[in-house]
């Protein structure tokens, strides 16, 4: 029903925001990458997904319209509802996770809070095709889901904690998404 709403930032958290539109506050649930894109902004033009059941009318934003398309994919997958993808998507950048289903890496899939190996397969499964058809995703190459697990295990071999190292993966990926696993490592260097 919603396309998007636009207004200024009222609140801003890492779990929602509200956007007054025209003397209305709307509650829209978000991901941290929404929350990183609205957090500082005064103005916000956030993409939107309703969903309303029996119980609730939820709003879910988005600050791309590539997250929204992939949230909505998300949850398409039987046993994914809308918390668990915006946990993916708080997880994984859009382009992050296009990387990693492209790949088939379930074991870094499964690395998101409350999802499980058989559903981080599931996903892989029912969505690599729907990726390859979709053009409007993606924001340039895909990073290889291989080179990102292999500058991960090197740093947690350097004696660097997971998440730790996962994070600054993620950033000097976002940063260079064509390096390679050496320049992917030392970037990561770089931020820890």
């Amino acid at each position: 029903m919603y396309e998007y709403i636009s207004g200024t930032v009222a609140e801003a958290a890492p779990t929602h925001a509200v956007v007054d539109a025209g003397g209305v506050g709307y509650y829209l649930h978000i991901s941290l990458e929404t929350f990183a894109a609205v957090e500082h902004a005064q103005q916000a033009k956030l993409w939107v997904h309703q969903v309303v059941r029996e119980d609730a009318q939820l709003l879910y934003g988005f600050a791309t319209k590539a997250e929204r398309e992939l949230f909505r994919l998300l949850i398409g997958v039987s046993g994914v509802g809308g918390n668990t993808a915006r946990t993916i998507l708080s997880t994984y950048s859009p382009r992050e996770l296009q990387g990693i289903i492209a790949a088939g890496n379930a074991v870094l899939l499964k690395n998101v809070k409350g999802l499980g190996l058989k559903t981080a397969q599931k996903i892989i499964v029912e969505l690599s095709g729907k990726l390859a058809l979709s053009t409007d995703l993606g924001e340039g190459s895909v990073p290889a889901g291989a080179d990102t697990d292999e500058a991960i295990a090197a740093l947690v071999m350097l004696g660097f904690a997971k998440s730790a190292a996962e994070k600054a993966v993620r950033q000097a990926v976002r940063e260079q998404p064509a390096a390679a696993v050496e320049q992917i490592v030392r970037l990561a260097l770089k931020m820890l």
